[in-house]
C-alpha cells in the first residue's frame, strides 16, 4: 500500500514537471552553491563504442555566454542567455524560451578520459564529446568450439 502512495506521488510529481516546462520552457531551481534561480538546460545522452556523446540546445547563446567545466566526476555548463532587445513592448511580449542565467550538472559515470573532452557549439547546439578508457570500451572474446570440454579450475 506504501509502496503504491509513492509511486503516486512520483506520477504526479512528473506531472507537475511536465506542465511547469510546457508553460514556461524550462524547470527554474536555486544553484546549489549560492541559491540564485537558474533555469536547467535539457540535455540529450548517447553512447558509442568509443564516447559518450552530449547535447545541449543553446539558442541565441554564443560561447563568451558561458562556462563548461569539469569538477570531479562532474560536467558543469553555466552561463546566461539574455532576452532580445527591442522584441516588443514589456506589456505585450510573451517568451516561450527561458532567459536569464542557467546551469545544468550532468553527473558523469567512471570509465571516461575526463582529459580529453571535446566541445563544439555550433548553430545553438553544444556537442559535446568525452571519449571511453580502454577498461570500459566493448571488446570482443573469443568463443572457441570443439567436442574437447575443458573443467574450470575452482577458485
Amino acid at each position: 500500500m506504501l509502496e503504491r502512495m509513492f509511486e503516486e506521488f512520483d506520477r504526479m510529481r512528473r506531472e507537475m514537471d511536465r506542465l511547469f516546462e510546457r508553460t514556461f520552457g524550462s524547470r527554474w531551481t536555486p544553484t546549489e552553491t549560492s541559491g540564485e534561480w537558474t533555469f536547467t538546460l535539457p540535455v540529450e545522452t548517447g553512447w558509442t563504442n568509443d564516447y559518450l556523446n552530449l547535447r545541449f540546445i543553446l539558442p541565441g547563446v554564443t560561447e563568451k555566454d558561458f562556462d563548461l567545466t569539469v569538477q570531479g566526476n562532474q560536467l558543469v555548463i553555466r552561463g546566461e542567455r539574455k532576452a532580445p532587445e527591442n522584441f516588443g513592448r514589456e506589456d505585450t511580449v510573451w517568451h516561450a524560451i527561458p532567459y536569464g542565467k542557467f546551469e545544468r550538472v550532468v553527473d558523469l559515470p567512471n570509465g571516461l578520459d575526463l582529459e580529453h573532452i571535446e566541445a563544439h557549439l555550433h548553430d545553438g547546439v553544444l556537442d559535446i564529446r568525452i571519449p571511453l578508457t580502454a577498461e570500459v570500451k566493448p571488446r570482443r572474446i573469443e568463443i572457441k568450439a570443439g567436442e574437447e570440454r575443458k573443467q574450470l579450475a575452482a577458485a
